[in-house]
Parts: structure tokens; sequence; C-alpha cells
């Protein structure tokens, strides 16, 4: 696997921004997507969400690696936000918050924000999502159902970030009708897994004020070199085809392979497995 580094900008136009970036599916590091004089970065904290959120029961979520047969992972417990932000504070631990809300829960909250549209307007504010990690958690590798560009802005600690184009997927071992990997980039071994040797794609560390563009379709494996918290937002792609696989994603594709999986149970997920680790092999000789 070859990951290099990606470039570090800021003041670009919208204009400059969609054609070097957006249309070329081009992964950056923004350092002004949100602006400096938004009120969240000399008011948000761990105790201010604490005082204005803090007994909220939250869905907790942890290690995905048993969540193959899903597209998204079920959660791990429950406990109040309160209890989760002290918790990671206070020790390293694999527990997150995977599209937390909070600001659908404190809506005044996006009042703090104002975004440095670099898109020109593609950008979807009103959908914002929070997510919190501890200390060496990380997410499945996968890209995203809906096939949608992401903006993820880092407020508190450290992300490492993979990211890998869309046409790499089958060298990822993606499982068919799903969009994560059976591998894991971090751990898997290249003799269970050879393809992951041809990877080819980017290695991204943002802190506070940083945002990573992720080009609509790619993979990313997110880990947490420290604890923190981020927000995403989106935006539509770019091409007809790009918006039609998405929207065939979420309306067919994943209920065609929750039918497939009740009926089936784990022969369907051997199967997709099989066919996955097929595709692979195939892949690998287009390399030797």
């Amino acid at each position: 696997m070859k990951l290099k580094p990606v470039d570090s900008i800021s003041g670009i136009s919208p204009n400059d921004f969609v054609r070097d970036y957006l249309n070329k599916s081009q992964p950056v590091i923004l350092k002004d997507f949100i602006s400096k004089d938004s009120a969240c970065w000399t008011k948000w904290s761990y105790d201010y969400f604490k005082e204005i959120a803090g007994d909220v029961l939250i869905d907790v979520y942890g290690r995905e690696e048993e969540g193959h047969n899903y597209v998204a992972s079920p959660p791990v417990g429950k406990m109040t936000l309160g209890q989760y932000l002290d918790k990671i504070s206070s020790e390293p631990t694999e527990l997150r918050l995977f599209l937390f809300n909070l600001l659908k829960i404190r809506p005044e909250l996006k009042k703090d924000i104002v975004y440095n549209d670099v898109t020109g307007g593609k950008v979807i504010q009103g959908l914002p999502y929070m997510f919190f990690g501890g200390e060496g958690s990380a997410t499945r590798n996968h890209f995203d159902i809906d096939m949608s560009h992401v903006f993820i802005s880092q407020f508190q600690g450290y992300k490492r970030i993979w990211l890998f184009p869309n046409d790499q997927s089958d060298l990822m071992y993606k499982l068919p009708y799903n969009c994560h990997s059976i591998a894991n980039l971090k751990t898997s071994s290249l003799e269970e897994y050879p393809a992951l040797k041809y990877l080819n794609g980017y290695e991204v560390v943002i802190g506070p004020g940083d945002t990573c563009y992720m080009p609509a379709g790619w993979w990313h494996y997110i880990q947490y070199d420290t604890e923190g918290y981020s927000i995403s937002v989106r935006a539509l792609a770019n091409s007809v085809g790009e918006k039609l696989k998405g929207a065939r994603n979420l309306f067919i594709t994943r209920h065609f392979d929750d039918t497939m999986r009740k009926i089936f149970k784990n022969k369907w997920l051997q199967f997709k497995i099989d066919k996955a680790t097929k595709r692979a092999e195939k892949a690998i000789k287009k390399y030797k």
C-alpha cells in the first residue's frame, strides 16, 4: 500500500476549487472552510456540550470488524452524552459517536458555524453531522453510500484519514451490494489479503481548523490519533451517473442486500466474501 500527502490550501476561490479539486475528484486539506470568525471556535468545548446536552441519551459504537454483513454496524450500547465525553477525555477507548446530530438536538448551534463554501453553493449546510471518537478508535474502511462529496472539519484532536479512489474497490475486497471492505487496512495481513499491497492512495492528518475534502465515492479509513470530534457536511456528486448510483445504493441495493441476508443468513455473507476474494485475485493480475 502506497500513501502520499495531499495539498493544504486556503483562500481559494469557488471557481478555482471546483475546477482544480471538485471536478477532478482530488482530495485536499482546506484551512479556512469554516470561518475563523465563527463562534464555535471560542464557544464550543466538552464542558459546553455537557452543559447544554449532557443528559441526552445516545447510541455508542465500537469495533466494526463483526459488522461485515451490514451497511452500518449496530450500536454497542447507550450512555448519556456527558458520560461519553468524560470517558473519551479520561482514557483511550474504541467507542465512537457515528452520524451524531447534536445540531438537530440543539439547533441553535448551527448559528455558531459560518462556512466558506468553496463549491459556490453546492454544500448542503443544513445537514451537518458530528463524529466523536476516543483515542485509538477507527471506522471501517468504506465509501459513503450516497456517493456525495464530503467535507469533514476537525474541531478537537487529530484524525488520520487514508483515502483511495473508487476504482480500487476490487483491491479493497469490497463486499458486493455493500460499501465497505472485509479487510482492515491497518491490521489485516498481506498473506490473507494480498491485493492490499497494490493500493495507491493518500494520507491526510487533520487537526483543529482543518477540513478534509473527500471526493464522491472515495474510500476512507478514519483513525483517531487522539480523542476528538469533527463535523461533516456534504455536496451532491458531480455527474448524473454518480447521483443515480447513490440513489440506487440508498433505495434499491441496500434493501436487496437486507432481504437476501434475512433469507440466506450467513450463506449470503459467505457468498459475498467469496465474490470479493475472486475479484481481488483478478485485480492483482493487472498489476503483475
